[in-house]
């Protein structure tokens, strides 16, 4: 048995990274009917079919620290959710989407801005500010002035990285940027609709000339929150967490309670109103999804 990591799955095959080089799997049938399927960053133990091609099958998979649904990537350390300044407009509320989905995992976040020589409103140091009050490291970057590659690449040493965000805000072109060995494919941004072509097709992990690994992955432009309870969502805004002294305790939900230590700390702009609407919106979404499904 060899033990390695799955860096990239296309089609049913599973490409793994081992000490003697990368093998071309199967996984074996009983993961099939376990219902598991491999995913891209598992740690994994394969047989050997033929060592001459490359080929083998994948016997087992350790157990996962974190899973990822979308994108779906397994054992990741830290997300980079990449939003550009413009082109395409950048939509706080998909930002947090991606944020709650992260912070659900555990992962370390990191918010990265891109095309930061385009930026001509402010909008730049309006969305820095609102991250930054509620507690998130937030980097500008510019592919064309080489702006902050160097603390991208900083953020990326050592780690499992995921890419998140949204096409058309220049994931691509930004790993391009940090290792000239990657070359992905690049497309450009539809001036009609300014939205990304889908250039990436399948999750993968690529290994870093800084040390570590990233996940270039599909883009999003929609993310849901069927996995998060109503009374869960609070748990994912961080900055909640030092205003939660509230009349109910731990059963404020933080909406019209009265005595919430949270809404006075929006009201003392302690909080982002940005973010809590953004909460409020996100939080009505799950109760609608929740209650359309106890209809069917």
């Amino acid at each position: 048995m060899l033990q390695g990591k799955i860096i990239k799955g296309i089609g049913g095959f599973y490409y793994v990274d081992t000490e003697k080089g990368i093998y071309e799997c199967r996984a074996r049938g009983i993961f099939r009917k376990q219902k598991v399927t491999p995913l891209v960053g598992d740690r994994v133990e394969i047989s050997i079919v033929d060592e001459e091609t490359k080929k083998g099958v994948v016997e087992e998979i350790d157990k996962r620290d974190t899973e990822l649904i979308r994108p779906p990537i397994a054992n990741v350390d830290k997300a980079l959710i990449v939003f550009a300044v413009k082109n395409p407009k950048p939509h706080l509320s998909l930002l947090d989407r991606f944020i709650v989905l992260a912070e659900k995992e555990g992962l370390e976040i990191v918010i990265v801005l891109t095309k930061a020589d385009l930026d001509d409103d402010n909008t730049l140091e309006k969305i820095t500010n609102i991250y930054e009050l509620s507690g998130y490291k937030v980097i500008p970057v510019s592919n064309k002035t080489k702006l902050n590659i160097d603390k991208i690449k900083d953020e990326l040493s050592g780690n499992v990285v995921v890419f998140a965000g949204p096409s058309g805000v220049g994931k691509s072109s930004l790993l391009n940027e940090i290792d000239s060995n990657f070359m992905l494919q690049t497309g450009e941004v539809s001036d009609k609709i300014k939205r990304g072509k889908h250039t990436t097709r399948h999750a993968e992990l690529l290994k870093l000339d800084c040390g570590g690994m990233v996940a270039d992955t599909p883009g999003f432009s929609s993310l849901t929150l069927d996995d998060i309870e109503e009374n869960e969502l609070k748990d994912y805004f961080i900055e909640f967490d030092n205003f939660d002294d509230c009349k109910f305790g731990s059963r404020c939900i933080h909406e019209n309670e009265p005595g919430c230590g949270v809404k006075e700390a929006v009201e003392n702009e302690e909080i982002s109103k940005e973010r809590y609407d953004s909460y409020i919106q996100l939080l009505n979404e799950i109760r609608q999804s929740k209650q359309g499904k106890r209809r069917y």
